[in-house]
């Protein structure tokens, strides 16, 4: 990151904390009704409402959308994992299917052997030799007989189950993954509504109006920060990361400015858990997709135990994720019309906290 870039996170960072001494009106947001005529389609925002009212419904659309966006992703990642898992039946079928071609014309050949013969039995022609050495050595050879035989038929009904096997793994895979895109095309549906209803409720503020929803987003934050600070939480908290854990703040704070935008992993834009997602992969952690999963599947630590790296999941629905930096601040990607961005990490309500490639609470 450059000067510039330094200096606005050294900004940003400052204000995350709830440190400046700004005046109370210079942040405080007018709780007067939006003058707006009513619309169409009965939307809050526009018939009157407050501003701080029409910030809660858009915060709230925002919110849903990204809950969906990480059951979006989730079932975009069971598709193709689902879809691997076809493949590989398939090449597996295929092997299986030469294999048992190779035993059927070698069972051909041994029937054929026999009918040459004329059908009797190995046992009973032995019987019939009136030579005792060439009765000894016959009965070794039909001791071997026997064993080919009876190899060669099981392998053929081991292969034969392996083939049924795999026909039963391709029907259940096929149906998880129409299962897989079904949920998909369900959240994308979802994402595409809320993300459009917020979208048509901002778009009809005006430019001052907007700015003050922005402030307003900012106090809300801002208010957050300073309560959670007040619980003297920054007296717990280490400083200390490891190698990988500084690898993964570098690369998530050299995406400040970058634009949010659902169901993106870089590089040049974000959603919340790609964000984490990528950075985690590019110092050496691969970890999950959503932040649900991150949540779900790594290890918890407790919040008195963050340190740099370690990853805040926020709401009691896991919809949202950060990555703690030090200092109480955290940078994350925090919702479309909005740039990645360093904040308080106190600013949202904390689920918990997870440390990829760490140890778990209480081990």
């Amino acid at each position: 990151m450059g000067r510039g870039g330094s200096a606005a996170a050294a900004t940003a960072l400052v204000c995350a904390l709830g440190m400046t001494a700004l005046p109370e009106a210079a942040h405080a947001a007018p709780a007067d009704p939006v003058p707006r005529p009513d619309s169409d389609d009965g939307s809050p925002g526009s018939g009157g409402k407050s501003l701080e009212e029409v910030r809660s419904e858009i915060d709230g659309l925002y919110r849903k959308a990204e809950k969906a966006t990480d059951a979006y992703n989730l079932a975009r990642e069971r598709q193709t994992r689902q879809e691997k898992a076809i493949v590989k039946i398939a090449r597996a079928v295929v092997k299986a299917q030469k294999e048992m071609a190779g035993l059927r014309k070698r069972a051909g050949a041994m029937a054929r052997a026999q009918y040459r013969g004329g059908g009797m039995p190995a046992e009973a022609r032995l019987l019939l030799n009136d030579d005792p050495g060439d009765f000894l050595d016959g009965v070794t050879l039909a001791r071997k007989g026997q064993q080919a035989t009876h190899g060669l038929m099981s392998r053929l009904e081991r292969t034969q189950a392996a083939l049924d096997r795999y026909a039963e793994s391709a029907s259940k895979e096929w149906e998880r993954l129409d299962g897989s895109r079904k949920k998909k095309a369900a959240a994308k549906k979802q994402i595409t509504a809320k993300l459009a209803k917020a979208q048509r409720l901002e778009s009809r503020l005006e430019k001052k109006e907007r700015e003050r929803l922005r402030r307003l987003e900012e106090d809300k934050a801002r208010a957050s920060q300073t309560k959670w600070l007040d619980t003297g939480i920054l007296r717990e908290l280490g400083a200390g990361a490891t190698a990988t854990g500084k690898r993964a703040v570098a690369f998530a704070s050299a995406q400040i400015g970058k634009n949010y935008v659902w169901g993106a992993v870089g590089p040049d834009s974000y959603d919340c858990s790609g964000l984490t997602q990528r950075a985690w992969a590019v110092a050496g952690k691969p970890i999950p997709r959503t932040s649900q999963e991150q949540w779900r599947l790594l290890p918890k630590v407790g919040i008195d135990e963050m340190r740099p790296g370690d990853l805040i999941i926020y709401f009691p629905d896991a919809s949202h994720v950060g990555m703690y930096v030090g200092s109480g601040a955290m940078v994350h990607a925090p919702r479309p019309g909005r740039q990645v961005t360093v904040a308080g990490a106190g600013s949202m309500p904390i689920l918990g906290v997870v440390r990829p490639g760490g140890q778990a609470l209480g081990r």
